[in-house]
């Protein structure tokens, strides 16, 4: 972060990092499974056969109950939606404007959605039903708030046994919530902070939503939206709790939109052009080779999307279920690193029972409460790692070094290799390599063909003949390190070498000549 920063010095404000938006999941573990479920109703006295009366009964109590907790609390009962694909937290926001909610319950709405449940089925084995888990669907509640502490958050409960529930904070409504307690001024829209008037507090506000008791905080919203748990289950019952998803973001805070958004398309083509494969690979600490390529071994799925999100632009690049992206909000410039899949990322902790003065082990990191601390040092270091290479965006490099090199003859293996004319006979083959469409997928003989067939370095030549061309090049371009061919495969990506002269080559064919002279003043 510290070299980014540095590259926009004098127009950045302040930063901050730490949770986005992170998600709960709760699950009672002695009822994930069909045994522990048999096992509470005979505990309890429901035979197999009547479960399904007695679910659907505590169904309607909890309903009930939730349904009057709605109306005492913000004057409305539980209010029913006909999608599942209907945007929840759109409604609530919508209703928390217009009614002006500062705090408090803002609504409960329901949706028929899928879920995991039990069924008795006769077994003719055991003589008798068994339970048996299946997916299927059932009535859902959503509860939103804007509460008084952790700010503007949601809570959804499976209404059907076993009562799976999640739990949506944000790390930067909290944060909002706690600069209001300690009278410290700032300007926020929807989860950005756009000032801040002491931006080392707010750092270490969101440093300490870190060492909090999870588990506590978590089971302290369970009577909102399961207030009958203790009838319904015993008080023996507790929820195990996971994170189930995590945004950890950076944000660069910029004096206003007009100092951010000149930088944002030289910045969103850079982290497009740099995003190779194997330097994406590295962003979310996934094995290569000690050559630095992706190992061919592993079946990481390795996806990039460009988009318009807000006012501003993103790039996004995923690795399977995991992901990190830049994109800019008013005068925000966002780096974030979200997280589904923590198995992924290994870090040194302990195994589960393991003493706390044994040495602890290289493992994969989990998704219990308990690893949050690791899970952010993870993300953070991420984020590091895709930023380190988003401030090469300005390399004071001067042109004529980048040129120097590939303009001149060389030898290899007492073969002659010709120099590179980079503004005359070879400038449209530089332009078609710089293409962001083979930033990520690599060219071929074939694609570049398609790219330059239009082009004057076509001109005059039939498909087999310009296919015999593109391959003397790209023997060229390799030979002068400015592409690199992929193992096993007839396809090349540009090195970093390559990418610095393209962009630069790029730049200087689009700058005017008022430009050039401004600069060189």
């Amino acid at each position: 972060m510290v070299d980014l920063v540095k590259r926009f010095d004098g127009l950045i404000q302040g930063c901050i990092t730490g949770f986005d938006r992170i998600v709960f999941k709760g699950w009672l573990l002695p009822l994930m499974f069909a045994a522990g479920a048999m096992s509470f109703c005979y505990r309890n006295r429901i035979l197999n056969k009547d479960y399904k009366k007695w679910m659907m009964k505590q169904t309607a109590t909890l309903v009930e109950t939730v349904d009057k907790y709605a109306k005492d609390n913000c004057g409305r009962g539980i209010e029913p939606i006909s999608s599942w694909r209907t945007r929840k937290e759109a409604l609530a926001r919508d209703r928390q404007k217009k009614e002006n909610i500062e705090t408090g319950l803002i609504g409960v709405w329901s949706c028929i959605e899928s879920g995991l449940s039990y069924k008795a089925r006769f077994c003719a084995e055991k003589g008798h039903p068994q339970l048996q888990s299946y997916q299927t669907r059932c009535k859902h509640l959503y509860a939103y708030l804007d509460h008084p502490e952790f700010g503007f958050m949601n809570i959804r409960l499976q209404t059907w046994f076993p009562y799976h529930i999640q739990i949506c904070l944000n790390g930067r409504e909290w944060l909002r919530r706690s600069l209001q307690m300690q009278d410290i001024d700032f300007v926020s829209k929807s989860n950005k902070l756009l000032y801040i008037a002491d931006y080392k507090e707010a750092q270490n506000l969101l440093n300490s939503q870190l060492n909090v008791q999870w588990a506590k905080i978590l089971n302290g919203f369970i009577p909102t939206i399961f207030p009958t748990m203790e009838h319904t289950l015993g008080p023996k019952y507790s929820y195990y709790w996971t994170m189930w998803q995590s945004e950890w973001a950076t944000d660069l805070i910029f004096n206003s939109p007009s100092d951010l958004n000149p930088l944002m398309n030289s910045l969103l083509n850079h982290a497009l052009t740099t995003g190779t494969s194997t330097r994406v690979l590295k962003y979310l600490d996934r094995p290569i080779t000690a050559k630095g390529k992706p190992d061919l071994r592993a079946k990481d799925n390795i996806v990039t999307r460009v988009m318009d999100f807000n006012d501003g632009m993103r790039v996004r690049h995923w690795v399977d279920q995991n992901s990190v992206k830049v994109y800019n909000e008013q005068n925000v410039l966002r780096v974030e690193t979200t997280m589904n899949d923590p198995s992924k990322f290994k870090v040194h902790r302990h195994k589960q029972g393991q003493p706390k003065n044994e040495p602890k082990s290289r493992l994969p990191l989990r998704k219990g409460v308990a690893d949050i601390p690791l899970r952010a040092k993870v993300s953070q270091e991420a984020n590091e790692r895709f930023m380190k290479d988003l401030a090469g965006l300005h390399d004071k490099t001067p042109i004529h070094e980048l040129f120097r090199d590939i303009t001149l003859p060389r030898n290899k293996s007492g073969r002659s290799i010709r120099a590179i004319d980079p503004t005359g006979k070879d400038r449209e083959l530089l332009q078609a390599i710089s293409d962001p469409v083979f930033r990520i997928s690599g060219l071929t003989n074939k694609m570049l063909r398609q790219q330059l067939q239009k082009t004057q370095w076509a001109k005059g030549r039939n498909d087999k003949q310009l296919s015999a061309r593109v391959s003397r090049h790209l023997a060229l371009l390799r030979n002068h390190g400015i592409i690199k061919k992929l193992p096993r495969q007839n396809r090349y990506h540009l090195t970093q070498k390559g990418t610095k002269l393209t962009t630069a080559l790029n730049a200087l064919l689009a700058a005017s000549t008022e430009q050039l002279l401004d600069l060189a003043a």
